[in-house]
């Protein structure tokens, strides 16, 4: 579903990203793991259309989006949550649900003005699913108040529940564990295991390894802008490359 050949980014001199190549297969989840300054958000930004390539080629479904901007990245179905989520503060949850919905016909001027109705209907609709979702996220109760009042953990949430506005097919998820007390982050463990099991592709980036373990099937090692290796989770943190350049000696 996703795939990258021989990507690279440059910055001056430095070398981020260092002809990467990997695939992300359809319905899967798999884990982007590595030590701080391996690459990891910069190949999400390039995954996402955040930031261009310096060479390669990026691949959705087998057509190249390396050029695409990110907004229409997002409309071919490739979504993404950040690590600190970016959320707006002074609007309520819901109405930061509402920002990430597509095809909004009220955001046009004359719609407005010719077809009231079927902007009001549409306008409804987006509530009734961002209710849903947000149902869906066990954020009901915050529905009305400010963003800024959530947790970490209730952010984390907000921000998963807001990309599934956009009904993403595959979804960029960066360090959901992040700051996540504990039972929350079963919560969203569970969660997205749910929205897996309806076909929704996951490639993730984290440093919890136990939560890798339980989620993905596949784990991509990078070090130094390199993908080192991949494997089922529990064999590549056994990896002895990894456990020097990822683990810090020391086994998982």
């Amino acid at each position: 579903m996703l795939e990258t050949r021989s990507v690279s980014k440059h910055f001056g001199g430095v070398a981020a990203v260092d002809a990467v190549s990997l695939k992300v297969a359809q319905g899967e989840i798999a884990g982007l793991i590595g030590p701080n300054g391996a690459g990891k958000t910069t190949m999400f930004n390039l995954l996402a259309g955040s930031l261009k390539p310096s060479g390669g080629e990026v691949l959705l479904n087998g057509s190249r989006i390396d050029d695409l901007a990110a907004h229409r990245r997002l409309e071919l179905g490739l979504g993404r949550t950040f690590q600190i989520p970016r959320l707006f503060g002074q609007m309520s949850v819901v109405e930061n649900m509402l920002t990430a919905a597509r095809g909004q016909v009220g955001e046009r001027i004359l719609p407005n003005w010719l077809s009231g109705k079927a902007v009001r209907d549409q306008e409804r609709r987006n509530v009734e699913k961002a209710m849903r979702l947000l149902d869906f996220v066990t954020l009901t109760k915050l529905a009305r108040e400010p963003a800024r009042v959530l947790s970490g953990g209730q952010r984390k949430l907000l921000e998963l529940a807001r990309i599934l506005m956009a009904d993403p097919r595959l979804i960029l998820l960066d360090e959901p564990a992040a700051g996540v007390n504990p039972s929350l982050l079963e919560t969203i463990i569970d969660r997205i295991h749910a929205i897996n099991a309806t076909g929704v592709t996951f490639l993730i980036i984290e440093h919890n390894m136990d939560m890798v373990t339980r989620l993905c099937s596949r784990a991509l090692v990078m070090v130094e802008g390199k993908l080192l290796c991949e494997g089922a989770p529990r064999e590549v943190t056994r990896d002895q490359r990894v456990i020097d350049a990822y683990l810090g000696g020391a086994a998982a």
